[in-house]
């Protein structure tokens, strides 16, 4: 599969360029130059297909061109050891849960594939790589957990300070090893921005191999195709139309959705729900694309004001505002709107929703109620409510279950870098070799 920059379209890239680089040299995002169609048959019978059949299918007919069938089944083998299942909340709406993998969030899908698809380059390669990432929840301890001890591989994990929960910020402050967390006096819009900046530096770039597991890098999208598929899998013989809510922030999630989609994946509808940080469903009703700073939100991991993959939502609509309003909705709400939905859904389904679950509810909800149409809901759950226990105890008025994987993080000690938002300070750091 070729990829071109969202920039220049004429700048090209193999798959492993693109996995490596993770950013074209002008500072644009890899896309892939055609999308491949999947089989009608195997669409016909994906009801009958597991998790992992899925996963090898789908990427085979995206990347059987550069890595071989045997290949890609020993990558997904490596990559997977848990589902994503639905669980019905109301006769027409399901869950997708996608915190069954080892950091209870949805970006173990990603950084798991990205580890697997990595590893596999280097062992051809025989290259050192050093990866790095800005999370604002989620995607640092997924990316700690998924290359931690990866031969070949260090990580550098930068995560705003006191703007995440205390168990996630656990999940990538204590591993070691191969794993360096930076503590940012700042936002993840700040973290972000010196990722990209870092990519982009000469000096850097002669001294390391470079890339990064935010969702900017295509090896992050592809995966998270899985988990839409499998939901169509299980939900197929409803026989009604599946409309799907996205809870969002920097909008890979959606993004790796819409590429199902094109793929010839029949999803009717997406909603792309976010918190106040809402420059996409403002678009979505003006036509014009407004981005701001961030705001701090109790949907932390959705805190971005400047979503990366907002450019290859467009893109994959040939950037026509009225092809995306045809497929995508928009939708924002609250922290008190996050929170009642919270309340609701306990109380009439006896289910604990994370924060950011809440908004994905919230944005399926408002969309029924706008249509009035027949169709199989789905709301993303992308984080275990436990890793936001806090907030979730105090909104629902009651203790919840930590699972034992989480429980056994808090009386670890976190080890972090602090550092100020300014690139001067985190080139220093990196020049002397973290680890």
């Amino acid at each position: 599969m070729i990829f071109y920059s969202t920039k220049t379209a004429d700048l090209k890239a193999s798959l492993e360029e693109a996995v490596f680089n993770s950013l074209p040299p002008d500072n644009g995002l890899y896309m892939p130059e055609s999308i491949p169609t999947i089989s009608k048959e195997f669409l016909a019978d994906i009801e009958n297909k597991s998790f992992k059949e899925i996963a090898i299918e789908v990427t085979t007919t995206l990347l059987g061109s550069e890595i071989t069938r045997s290949e890609i089944e020993s990558i997904i083998d490596r990559a997977y050891d848990f589902e994503a299942p639905v669980v019905k909340i109301t006769p027409n709406d399901y869950v997708l849960e996608l915190f069954h993998g080892p950091s209870m969030a949805f970006k173990d899908f990603g950084a798991r594939f990205m580890a697997a698809i990595m590893s596999y380059f280097l062992q051809r390669s025989e290259k050192e790589i050093r990866i790095l990432v800005a999370t604002s929840g989620d995607t640092g301890g997924a990316v700690a957990q998924g290359f931690y001890k990866v031969p070949g591989i260090s990580v550098t994990i930068l995560y705003p300070s006191g703007k995440v929960s205390d168990i996630q910020e656990k999940q990538l402050t204590t591993l070691g090893h191969n794993v360096t967390a930076i503590e940012v006096d700042g936002t993840f819009d700040d973290c972000q921005r010196l990722v990209k900046e870092a990519f982009l530096d000469p000096e850097l770039s002669a001294k390391y191999n470079l890339a990064s597991a935010n969702s900017i890098n295509i090896a992050r999208l592809i995966p998270q195709s899985f988990y839409y598929f499998a939901a169509y899998a299980q939900l197929k013989k409803l026989g009604k139309p599946l409309v799907i809510s996205v809870p969002s922030g920097n909008f890979g999630n959606l993004s790796a959705g819409i590429l199902a989609y094109r793929m010839g994946l029949p999803i009717e509808h997406f909603i792309a729900a976010t918190n106040v940080n809402n420059a996409v469903p403002r678009y979505l009703e003006s036509g014009s694309y407004e981005p701001l700073p961030s705001i701090e939100t109790i949907s932390n991991a959705m805190d971005v004001g400047s979503p990366s993959n907002f450019v290859r939502l467009t893109r994959f609509f040939g950037d026509d505002w009225n092809a995306i309003n045809e497929k995508v909705s928009g939708a924002f709400f609250n922290d008190e709107q996050t929170q009642k939905a919270m309340r609701e859904v306990f109380g009439n389904a006896n289910y604990v929703m994370c924060p950011h679950t809440a908004v994905a509810y919230r944005g399926l909800q408002e969309y029924r109620k706008k249509t009035n149409s027949d169709f199989t809901g789905v709301f993303l759950s992308t984080a275990h409510p436990a890793k936001f226990i806090d907030l979730v105890e105090e909104t629902l008025g009651k203790s919840i279950d930590v699972p034992e994987r989480l429980k056994s993080l808090l009386d670890i000690e976190k080890v972090s870098i602090k550092m100020k938002p300014e690139f001067s300070e985190f080139k220093s750091l990196l020049m002397s070799e973290l680890n």
